[in-house]
């Protein structure tokens, strides 16, 4: 890659700034409230699910509120190594009485988390905290799995970037 290339961010192909540590841990804060948001919506949908179409992926959900928390642990044991206090409040929690807007609220969720975890490798990388970007590489596989799986419940193309349905409107935050 050119160095004009690798200095451009891809929201505004202009040239960026030096990241900084606070910004990282900044942006690892905010992954970490976006790790609880999904942890509840994962725990609150799972149960709620009620057609027999969505019955498979309701297992799936409590499988992935267990891999959230193992999320959560895994940012805020690198917060610690930074010497930051973990942030404690979630995200804006969506919620909804409709299967397909529970399932649309955590695929938009897992888009947003992968998309931010992206950010917060290159930052990582920028800084030389090669440990911090190995961690988030495998939180993002294990990210892009439930994309997957919400995906093929809702039966559309688990890639944000080709998938031309965007679902219901946002449910309401809670």
């Amino acid at each position: 890659m050119a160095k004009s290339d690798a200095s451009r961010t891809p929201e505004s192909n202009g040239p960026s700034t030096p990241v900084t540590r606070e910004q990282l841990i900044d942006g690892l804060q905010q992954d970490l409230a976006r790790e609880y948001k999904a942890i509840i919506q994962y725990v609150i949908f799972s149960q709620k699910l009620d057609t027999a179409r969505f019955q498979n992926i309701a297992g799936e959900l409590e499988k992935h509120a267990h891999e959230e928390l193992d999320h959560a642990l895994a940012i805020a044991r690198q917060l610690d190594y930074f010497g930051a206090y973990p942030v404690h409040t979630p995200a804006a929690v969506q919620v909804s009485e409709d299967n397909e807007e529970m399932l649309w609220a955590d695929l938009r969720a897992e888009d947003d988390t992968i998309e931010h975890y992206r950010k917060r490798i290159r930052q990582a990388e920028e800084l030389g905290e090669f440990a911090l970007a190995e961690v988030l590489q495998e939180l993002i596989r294990q990210e892009q799995d439930h994309q997957i799986d919400l995906a093929s419940a809702l039966g559309v193309v688990p890639n944000a970037q080709q998938r031309k349905e965007k679902g219901p409107k946002a449910g309401k935050k809670s």
